[in-house]
């Protein structure tokens, strides 16, 4: 029996070395393909050598709002400070039980209005429709019944007047350029149907007048483990997955999307929690199906800043959505797993998400079970495997640092000494601590999932 368990262990074993190899690799691989890319636009713009023009598409800002009455009207109100020449911007409220609507109301004097919607995706029915114009910028607010995320971006597609619309939380603040530079790619290839920008954590800018004034790492380590979390998971998968059009997931925080191709694929599913990558599956899904040229772009240089959880309660709430909802979609859409119709991003970017996103939560927990198993049958060598996870989590945490740095210093963002020094400290933290708690996150997200599945999830906001 022993002989046999030693076997197993080792076949365990050697599985555990390969599986982190690979992903480690992948990451690696990742992180410097990135910062390849952000140095040569970085040293672009050093020489001017960017498109300028003054081209431009006309576009429809969605912002889908449930229970915001802290952040509303500070979001709307950069959105005003963008430096774009035709735009529009549609808050859905989506049957918050709070006062986002009286504060959209009373801060932007909207006015009861009673024009036509052209419903051609479905959604749940209007209640009222205000609006106003600021300056060139129509503002419209649309209150309806409550019908989820999805279901309220789908109401803003059917209200929106433009060619292309950027869906944005309600807690977001775009810089000046954002939208400028979001749209940029468009402009150079119209095949293009989709561009996700880089979303960045808020709490640590200060932004006047949509431009960046003061950067500092928090003192909250919650949150500042998402900072360096965020440039990491930006930098690597998204930009080396771009070079093929294999991105599965543009941020909701912070999307263009071509509303006609969105319009002719369905839109939204409102029964899907993760609505952003169900969205781009399906648009991988249509225009494969439909033999349709197109590409999905991934700007690093568009700039969203979005509000992250402070707390370990609110950021468990948000990793459980996350995972749910690329657990949906990676079900939903199993037909593309190993499609040939799908090429690479069947055997490299859905392989990706179901081995080292979906399925880590059974990797990690089989490998807790092994790990007593060998304990209880003393051939576990602790040592070995203690040397061994602090070397993986000292090499996670230096790709964590190094993306952090060079995201820092293609944005000609300064920092001081302590930021610095916080940094360093966060990102070993967050390799070695704040991973365990993602883990457990997924281990248990399907704990009440029918129940559960459809709800928004609530977040403690705080003011920008």
């Amino acid at each position: 029996m022993n002989i046999f368990i030693e076997k197993f262990m080792n076949g365990v074993g050697i599985f555990f070395i390969v599986y982190l190899l690979v992903y480690s690799t992948f990451i690696f691989l990742s992180v410097v393909t990135g910062g390849r890319s952000l140095f040569r636009k970085y040293k672009m713009t050093r020489l001017h050598n960017e498109l300028k023009h003054d081209y431009y598409v006309p576009v429809s800002i969605l912002v889908p709002a449930y229970n915001e009455e802290i952040t509303i009207a500070a979001t709307v109100k950069s959105l005003l400070e963008l430096k774009y020449k035709l735009f529009e911007v549609i808050v859905v409220d989506d049957g918050s039980t709070d006062n986002t609507a009286k504060e959209m109301i009373e801060t932007f004097d909207l006015q009861p209005a009673y024009r036509p919607i052209h419903m051609q995706l479905k959604c749940k029915p209007i209640k009222k429709v205000y609006e106003t114009k600021i300056g060139q910028v129509r503002i419209t607010m649309i209150s309806k019944e409550n019908g989820g995320k999805g279901d309220a971006l789908n109401m803003g597609i059917n209200a929106s007047n433009y060619p292309y619309y950027l869906g944005i939380d309600a807690d977001s603040t775009l810089q000046g350029d954002s939208l400028e530079k979001i749209v940029r790619p468009v402009l150079q290839d119209d095949t293009i149907i989709a561009v996700g920008g880089l979303v960045r954590v808020a709490q640590c800018v200060k932004i006047e007048n949509g431009v960046v004034k003061g950067y500092h790492l928090p003192w909250n380590p919650i949150i500042s483990m998402q900072v360096v979390e965020y440039d990491r998971s930006y930098l690597a998968s998204k930009i080396l997955l771009n070079q093929f059009n294999g991105n599965l997931i543009i941020s909701g925080a912070f999307g263009l999307f071509k509303k006609d191709v969105v319009i002719s694929s369905g839109g939204y599913d409102n029964q899907t929690i993760g609505e952003d990558m169900e969205l781009v599956l399906r648009l991988h899904t249509y225009c494969r199906n439909n033999d349709k040229e197109y590409f999905m772009q991934y700007e690093p240089n568009a700039m969203c800043w979005s509000q992250a959880p402070s707390t370990l309660k609110d950021l468990m709430t948000q990793r459980r959505r996350w995972y749910l909802g690329l657990f949906q979609s990676m079900i939903k859409y199993r037909n593309v797993f190993l499609n040939l119709r799908f090429g690479a991003v069947s055997f490299i970017s859905y392989m990706y998400y179901l081995l080292f996103e979906l399925l880590s939560p059974a990797v990690e927990v089989f490998g807790i079970f092994t790990i007593l198993l060998a304990l209880s049958f003393g051939i576990l060598n602790v040592p070995f495997m203690i040397q061994f996870l602090v070397l993986y989590g000292l090499f996670g945490a230096f790709l964590t640092m190094t993306a952090f740095f060079q995201r820092i210093y293609t944005q000609n963002i300064k920092i001081n000494v302590l930021d610095i020094i916080k940094a360093i400290v966060m990102c070993l933290l967050e390799n070695l601590f704040f991973r365990y708690i993602r883990s457990f996150v997924r281990i248990t997200a399907l704990i009440g999932y029918k129940k559960k599945k459809g709800q928004w999830g609530t977040i403690k906001r705080v003011k920008n």
